[in-house]
């Protein structure tokens, strides 16, 4: 908080599932005040209650349900005293709407991933890589807006999990995901597609793995991805296997996860970002919304060594921690990091 204010924010792309991932975080934020909430041209006026298709499994907060729904609109988000802006828009939107937000001096911290492979851009995971905040200056910052981004969820999850494994120096990630529907948007998919099925092809996805597991944690291991879309609404779960330089045992990956923390306290960052069960049957997508805050933990069990590789079961929040609530973290981290609060 500046001056023992909050900090005003605007969410744009409010309504769809990642938006009202945004919503909630941001409803009783102890750091950020939701001034400014955009949806498509049709719901501008509309109250947020009566336009949204509540997707989260738990209800709406009091707070939201009388927000009123207002256009994209630079000079105006300015005279509401926006700062900070989530960007939960659909990348083809993004590439042409968050550089102009950046240019009208907003810092923006987005979800898509339209602007991530930019050079200047960082993939940020504050549990993995906060020092590519650094690169905020090279975009011009403090005299000009930035851009942050998350990573794919998928690569989130994955990320958040082996970030404390890599001091034993990680050669090949082998990863098979298993994405629940909501990943896709909404309205997403059709029940036609889904029901019933799995559907082995999820359009750019593998290539996002294997290209930001490497810009995130600047290793450069083979990575061998397949991705699947379930039939399940909330929560990937990840099968992963990890070729590594030294001789690991299970116990040494048990131990680097129990030791992991964040190096700051953050309102949305979980103290222990990633907790593991040796139960057989753990973890599970119903778990998706465990944890404290509820869906930015990383679970993990199935631990086991073969040959010489580790092998484990990854469960992340994809639209969590794995979308809004990682930009949230982001956000976080930047005004800590720069003495905003």
């Amino acid at each position: 908080m500046e001056g023992g204010k909050k900090i005003k924010v605007a969410v744009i792309g409010a309504t769809g599932a990642v938006g009202q991932v945004f919503m909630w975080m941001l409803s009783d934020h102890p750091w950020f005040e939701l001034a400014y909430a955009t949806a498509s041209a049709s719901r501008i006026g509309l109250k947020y209650a009566s336009t949204v298709h509540w997707v989260m499994p738990f209800e709406m907060p009091g707070k939201l349900k009388e927000i009123e729904m207002k256009e994209f609109n630079y000079q105006k988000m300015k005279e509401a005293g926006v700062k900070i802006v989530f960007s939960a828009l659909p990348a083809a939107v993004a590439s042409e709407a968050e550089p102009q937000l950046r240019a009208n001096g907003f810092y923006v911290f987005s979800n898509a991933a339209a602007m991530r492979y930019d050079k200047d851009v960082p993939i940020m995971i504050p549990e993995a890589n906060s020092e590519q905040l650094e690169l905020i200056k090279q975009q011009g910052y403090p005299e000009t807006g930035f851009i942050i981004t998350n990573a794919n969820c998928v690569t989130t999850g994955l990320a958040v999990a082996i970030a404390p494994l890599r001091k034993f120096g990680i050669k090949t990630v082998t990863i098979n995901s298993y994405q629940s529907v909501s990943g896709a948007g909404y309205p997403g998919l059709s029940s036609f597609d889904i029901t019933d099925n799995c559907i082995p092809f999820i359009k750019g996805e593998e290539e996002k793995i294997e290209k930001e597991l490497k810009k995130i944690l600047s290793i450069n291991p083979d990575v061998y991805a397949y991705t699947v879309r379930v039939p399940v609404m909330f929560g990937h779960l990840e099968t992963v296997w990890l070729e590594f330089e030294s001789d690991v045992e299970p116990d040494d990956v048990i131990k680097a996860w129990d030791e992991f923390k964040l190096s700051e306290d953050l309102p949305s960052g979980a103290g222990k970002p990633v907790v593991y069960s040796s139960e057989n049957t753990f973890p599970q997508p119903k778990y998706a919304f465990w944890g404290d805050p509820k869906g930015m933990v990383v679970y993990t069990g199935r631990l086991k060594k073969k040959n010489n590789k580790i092998g484990f079961v990854l469960l992340v929040n994809n639209i969590v921690k794995g979308a809004a609530g990682g930009s949230i973290e982001n956000a976080e981290t930047f005004v800590r990091s720069f003495g905003l609060v």
